[in-house]
């Protein structure tokens, strides 16, 4: 549902694979934690697990707004 939502709003946004990353899965588990729950969104200094669509375009109207699809 997240990743449908993020695509209606038209946000850009890159997914990584936590099962290939052992960075990204070592992030994920430092803001979930201790568990490896996705989605783990990352907006600027903002960590959100299992976000909806709408959390986190107002993260990122908060931290990088310029990346909002309007500002662009």
């Amino acid at each position: 549902m997240l990743r449908a939502g993020l695509q209606r709003s038209g946000l850009a946004y890159r997914e990584l694979d936590i099962w290939q990353d052992p960075d990204a899965a070592a992030a994920v588990r430092a803001a979930a934690n201790g568990n490896e729950t996705v989605p783990t969104v990352n907006v600027g200094s903002t960590w959100m697990v299992n976000p909806s669509a709408a959390e986190v375009l107002a993260a990122v109207a908060r931290e990088a707004p310029e990346l909002l699809p309007q500002a662009r």
